[in-house]
Parts: structure tokens; sequence; C-alpha cells
């Protein structure tokens, strides 16, 4: 786990000290410069964000709250899309280069990200309104030789070179293509035409960010925008060393169509006692005082803490309604009833039931496993259960002696729960 950076002095700003307090500061180009900019009056401020997946997982949500805190203390957030740039890779943090990914899959990316955002920020707002832009809208155009003369003259290859992306890469003896060479290039200019178009001033990333966000400040501080400013925040990992938002069973997705919101609500609900009142202070808007009493608990108790970060965590993204039926659905879940509304379920016939259904063809449709051998291997470990009875036998059968009150209880590991419930 990376430890947040303590500074020298006390902010003045609210979004310094929000960012310190609750765990997102990490680097800053010019930090008392940039708190004096904050305290005087509202800024604006970016993010950028590739569209290398149909969907955000809850490793890039610690950039969408710091825009979500941005625009809370008054000042006007900008959400870059990618578009040019996802058609580079970014090689930051990766052993090898991406797949280029073609122009069609870019655009379905890009149009299911957008949707995120305005779970989180406000594009309506009478005086910060956020904007989205994209910076394919500037980069399309860019003549090769022009660009070469412009930015790619104000860059020292000796200092590309001794950025961490490329040399990680290089010392392991591992591939770096031109083209991802280029993409720190590519994210400064982004900076730079933020700042004419937009009066943008600050650029915020993770800390593996760090080299390509302080050459977009070194860039605009050169071509005479010395009022530009970098921050980023520790890499967020749990307790325990695991990437944020990876899980035995895939990521963690934003989107519902990827990830229900009971799912959602799940994970968030069985996080790590050591965890939950960090995730508090990142993840939701939970006031740091409770946070504080929160983090007090012990044992038992911390399930009331949990609980509190599953609901505010879910109600952020989908909405309070979903929320609720989330924490309802569990409630059913792990008491005793065998089945809730708000859970995952499938409807079949009793006839259907009558002819046998076999578990794994089942969990596979359902998307409770992803191929038959890891259902093999989770039965071997116990892992696949029937009304909460270990399922040993890799050609089980569902048929009608297995119900209760016309429901089956399925469940995988300790979290995921799917019904099949008898319909006329």
């Amino acid at each position: 786990m990376v430890t947040p950076v303590l500074l020298d002095f006390k902010p003045k700003s609210d979004f310094m000290n929000i960012a310190v307090e609750r765990g997102f500061y990490y680097q800053c180009s010019h930090p008392q410069e940039l708190d004096q900019r904050l305290f005087d009056g509202p800024l604006t401020g970016y993010i950028g964000f590739d569209c290398t997946a149909p969907s955000f997982h809850i490793g890039n949500l610690v950039q969408i709250m710091r825009l979500y805190w941005l625009q809370q203390t008054g000042h006007q957030p900008i959400a870059l899309i990618g578009g040019a740039t996802t058609k580079v890779g970014d090689p930051s943090g990766k052993d090898k280069s991406r797949t280029i990914m073609p122009q069609e899959q870019v655009d379905k990316n890009k149009a299911s990200l957008k949707q995120t955002f305005h779970r989180f920020i406000d594009f309506d707002a009478s005086e910060n309104a956020a904007l989205m832009v994209d910076n394919d809208d500037w980069m399309r155009d860019v003549k090769y030789i022009d660009f070469l003369r412009e930015i790619g003259s104000k860059f020292s290859v000796n200092r590309l070179l001794s950025l961490e992306t490329a040399r990680e890469r290089l010392q392991r003896e591992q591939e770096l293509s031109f083209i991802e060479f280029n993409y720190t290039l590519l994210q400064s200019y982004d900076f730079l035409k933020l700042r004419e178009l937009y009066n943008c001033v600050l650029q915020m990333g993770g800390s593996d960010q760090w080299g390509n966000v302080i050459s977009g400040v070194d860039l605009c501080r050169r071509m005479g925008f010395d009022d530009t400013f970098a921050l980023t925040c520790p890499l967020i990992t749990t307790s325990d060393g695991k990437k944020m938002g990876k899980t035995e069973s895939g990521a963690i997705w934003l989107n519902a169509d990827l990830l229900s919101p009971y799912d959602y609500w799940q994970y968030w609900r069985n996080v790590q006692d050591t965890d939950t009142a960090r995730f508090l202070r990142l993840f939701t808007a939970v006031p740091l005082d409770e946070i504080a009493r929160i983090e007090t608990l012990e044992g038992a108790e911390m399930n009331d803490g949990k609980i509190l970060l599953a609901n505010e965590a879910t109600a952020m993204l989908h909405g309070r309604d979903a929320a609720d039926e989330a924490a309802s659905a569990a409630a059913g879940v792990f008491g005793e009833q065998h089945f809730s509304e708000g859970a995952p379920q499938t409807e079949v016939t009793l006839d259907a039931l009558k002819s046998g259904i076999r578990l794994q063809d089942f969990m596979l449709d359902v998307g409770l496993l992803p191929s038959k051998k890891e259902g093999r291997r989770l039965m071997d470990g116990n892992a696949i259960k029937v009304n909460d009875q270990p399922v040993s036998q890799y050609d089980r059968v569902l048929g009608e002696s297995d119900l209760q009150d016309d429901t089956i209880k399925i469940t995988k590991g300790r979290k995921q729960h799917h019904f099949i419930r008898v319909v006329n």
C-alpha cells in the first residue's frame, strides 16, 4: 500500500485539504503555488481517460472522485476522453505493448464510458459546470512534420528515456515501440491545448503518470503558460497488496450491464476491516468525523462501517434506490430467507426442472463461471454450493428435490449468489 505524502505546510484551500485528508495527495509540481491558486478562486483542472475498455472499473474510480471533489470545492472539472491517445496506447505500468485497437472499438468504448461521468460530476451546474472533451478533436488533423517542429522540438530524448516507463522497459530488455514512445508528447500536447482552449491550469493523474503529467507542465511553461500545475495521487491497493479493482472473478466494473448493482454492493460490503475507513474516505462523501468514528470500531461492529461503505459507494454510482435494493437483497441472502427480489435470479418452469438442469452449464449461462475447468476447480475447494451445501460432483444436476419454497440458491465463494425460481 502506498502511503499518501504529507505536505510540510497547512493548506489554505478546501480542495488541497480534502486531497490530503482523504488520501488523494501524492506528488505536486508546485504545491504551495497550487494551494494559493486554489484558495484565490475557481480554476479549471482535468484528468484524461483512455477508452481501452467498454467500462471503467473501480481502479479508475479514484480519479473520477478527484473530479467530483474538484467540483464540490468550487472549481471546474474537465473529463478528457482519449479518443486519439487510445489509438496509441499508454505504456505506463505495462510490461508489453498494448494491442492496437480498431477505430470502431474505440468509438464504441468512448460512447459507453461517457455515461459514467454523469453520475459523479454535474455538467449543468450554473457556475462551475463540468466539461467533457475528446482529444481526437484536435489530434485528428495534426500534421506530423508540424507537430515535430512545434512540439517535438521541446522534448529531450534523453529525458524521455529517463522516465520510469521507458527506463523499466529498457532495463528489462522489453520492447518499447516508437508509437508508445510518443505517448508522453501527446499527453503533454493535451494539456497545452486545454490551457489554450479552456484556461485549464491543473492536470491530475495517478502516481504512475507522474512523468507524463510533469512533462505537460514543462511543455506549457515552455510555451509561455507559467500558471500550470501537476498533481498525482497514490495508486490504490488493498491492505493485502492486491491491485484495486481486481478480484478472482475479474474486474469490478462500473457499468451495470457488466456488473449488477447488487454485486457491486457486495464487493464493498466484503472489503477487509483494515480497508473500510480508507475506502470510505476515497470512494464516498461520508463526512470525515463519521469515518473517524467508524475507524474505532472492532470485530463485528465493523460490519456497520462496511454496510455504510457499500450503501454510499453504490448510491454514488447507481443511485440511492439501487443501493437500498441491493442492501435489502443482501439482508435476504444472509438472513433466514431463501430468496430476495433484489438478488440475481433466473426463472424456470417446473417441467424444465423436472427434466434436470446441469449445474455447471447453468452457471456458465448466467455468468457465474468463465469455464467448466474453473467450475471443477471451485468444486474441489468446496466453493460452489447449492442451498448452502457444498457441491463435489462435477456432473451435478439440479432437480425438483432441490427446491426450497420454489427456489434454489446457488453460491459461488462467499460473495456471489444466484437464485433459480420456479414459475408457472
